[in-house]
């Protein structure tokens, strides 16, 4: 760690107490001087417990490797947001390499996009690979700190259909989005679009859930501007 990296920490967890608001704690006169009384204590308890919120927050991406695609996508001129997975969809049912086509990846289960991809506009698209188990909050966390687009099944057909040879081979490729515009199946259940591609050159396409944790077999399709 650099002076400079131990200065900014130090100046993050300064603000952080200092922004707490006591009065919501509702401390008697009483409670407060206990609490005074026992300052070292505190102090020693809240070194413990911020050196494992700390190295929590260090560790958290060592579950996703480094990109290992990274290509730029052009939106066609004619993309239609509102339509582009439905209309995707019935161009994938008909070739013969795909596989599976999960019927709920429609444009009307998924209308509620975080992002709308813009006509003409190049990306930056990197694809990241999960090494261990993750939750979809990691996931998230993750792409956030990539200053990702979430563009959830829209990004990831677009990406199928103009870069598809990009994807890697033998994996899921997933394309997350807030979990509030996912859309949610019967069950309860948040739905979140991926694409496997198969090694023989077939591919899936199909749903998996929010709630569940993310395996060595899964990639993270993320969207950035240039």
């Amino acid at each position: 760690m650099t002076d400079g990296q131990r200065k900014q920490i130090r100046r993050f967890l300064e603000d952080g107490v200092t922004t707490i608001n006591l009065d919501t704690f509702n401390f008697t006169k009483e409670e407060a001087q206990q609490i005074i009384e026992k300052g070292d204590l505190l102090q020693a308890e809240m070194n413990t417990t911020m050196g494992a919120f700390l190295k929590k927050y260090a560790i958290m991406d060592q579950g996703f490797g480094s990109a290992i695609k990274e290509f730029d996508l052009t939106v066609p001129a004619d993309y239609n947001h509102d339509t582009i997975i439905d209309d995707q969809k019935k161009k994938l049912k008909k070739l013969k390499n795909t596989y599976g086509y999960n019927d709920d990846l429609t444009s009307t289960n998924f209308a509620k996009a975080t992002n709308k991809l813009v006509p003409g506009k190049t990306y930056k698209v990197k694809i990241f690979p999960i090494l261990e188990s993750v939750t979809s909050e990691d996931c998230m966390t993750f792409l956030k700190k990539q200053h990702a687009i979430l563009v959830g099944g829209q990004g990831v057909l677009l990406a199928n259909d103009l870069k598809g040879d990009e994807f890697p081979i033998g994996k899921w490729t997933v394309s997350f989005d807030e979990k509030e515009s996912l859309w949610k199946d019967s069950d309860g259940d948040h739905r979140v679009p991926d694409v496997h591609r198969l090694s023989d050159g077939d591919r899936v396409f199909n749903l998996g859930i929010f709630e569940l944790d993310w395996g060595g077999g899964v990639c993270l399709i993320c969207f950035c501007d240039k």
